[in-house]
């Protein structure tokens, strides 16, 4: 499938989220159990998904009048320079992630949340943590 035709399905079933996030809201008089947060998780993801769907046709049409624009994003997204770049800002924002996700899971843990959350943060935290670990030996054996 083409970057278009999935940019479209995006819109499509972003707009669909939209609505029903909207009509549950509005219908549903007394909402209980999941119910209650179901109305906002449908329009945060129909507008994540219809904003991507539509960045991507935007995108695909932009790149389909103006092929020397496609040829030059090409060649900076290929660019070794702007790769090395864009790792080291994710390495940084890595590093930020750590000690945030680390303050945050102590922060609930003295406001005495429920043990479900921090046992949901700490599950999070472990998992990052492994990967990173996975693949800096994996990267280590290579180099």
């Amino acid at each position: 499938m083409n970057k278009m035709k999935s940019g479209v399905i995006f819109t499509i079933v972003g707009v669909v989220l939209m609505v029903v996030g909207c009509v549950l809201l509005k219908t549903v008089a007394d909402p209980h159990g999941i119910m209650i947060v179901f109305p906002y998780v449908c329009l945060g993801l129909g507008c994540g998904s219809f904003g991507h769907g539509i960045g991507n046709v935007v995108n695909e049409r932009t790149m389909k009048n103006h092929p020397e624009l496609k040829k030059q994003a090409e060649i900076e997204s290929k660019d070794e320079r702007n790769q090395a770049v864009s790792n080291r800002a994710k390495g940084k924002a890595f590093d930020l992630m750590l000690l945030l996700f680390g303050a945050l899971m102590i922060i609930f843990v003295l406001m005495q949340a429920d043990m479900t959350i921090i046992l949901m943060m700490v599950v999070a935290y472990l998992i990052i943590t492994g990967v990173f670990i996975c693949y800096l030996v994996k990267y280590q054996k290579e180099m």
